[in-house]
């Protein structure tokens, strides 16, 4: 199966851009998260897009190779390496060409390759690690049917986020209502930073006396343990 679901519209991806992991998974009821050993291969990589999925047997990287060239702009590869740790599932040559198509990022359930390299490529990887070992190329696998990946279900055409605290999924059928309440979070989180930071301008002028910064939820929901 070779089918590419449709790309997610622009007005969905620029709405994930302005968010993070964190918000979404909270608006997920803190689910949705890879494991968290699938980090990105160097500091500062982010990635949002529509999912292209991989399915690899473990150690071979063929049909990772041609989900590539199946790719481009607006999609994530994700990959299921079964966890593999024995051989690298690519290095500089496969994430130069995943760049040069468009990708926008490649998400691994496994090793990945010269370090060095990809940070300076800043091609957004996520994996779980390095090894110089490389991999086999003889299938089978599978392209763009449902696999797990870090410990979650992966759809082709769901929303994949990446960043520095890691990977996270949102199955298609749920992305309006997630976006709409990780939103919200954020609204939330900006005036918790402003009336955090007004807080601590007040203490350091002695004016924060009789005064408290305790979220209004925390005075229900500690109570019942005699607080």
């Amino acid at each position: 199966m070779s089918y590419t679901a449709p790309l997610l519209s622009m007005s969905v991806i620029e709405r994930a851009r302005r968010l993070n992991t964190t918000l979404v998974s909270d608006a997920m009821g803190c689910t949705g998260s890879m494991h968290h050993t699938v980090k990105p291969a160097a500091s500062g990589m982010k990635v949002v897009g529509t999912a292209l999925t991989v399915d690899l047997r473990a150690g071979d990287n063929l049909f990772l190779h041609q989900g590539i060239y199946c790719g481009g702009e607006g999609y994530v590869l994700v990959a299921d390496g079964k966890g593999h740790t024995e051989n690298a599932y690519l290095g500089e040559l496969m994430a130069g060409a995943a760049k040069a198509i468009g990708l926008e990022g490649i998400v691994i359930d496994g090793l990945v390759r010269d370090k060095e390299m990809l940070a300076e490529m800043g091609f957004p990887i996520f994996a779980k690690g390095f090894t110089p070992n490389g991999p086999f190329k003889n299938g089978p696998g599978a392209i763009n049917t449902p696999i797990s990946c870090g410990g979650v279900t992966v759809h082709p055409g769901d929303l994949v986020m990446g960043d520095e605290d890691g990977v996270i999924v949102v199955p298609q059928n749920t992305i309006e209502e997630v976006l709409m309440k990780a939103e919200a979070k954020l609204e939330y989180e900006e005036k918790r930073v402003q009336t955090i930071a007004e807080y601590e301008e007040k203490r350091k002028q002695g004016r924060a006396e009789g005064l408290s910064i305790a979220p209004p939820w925390l005075a229900d929901k500690i109570k019942e343990f005699g607080f």
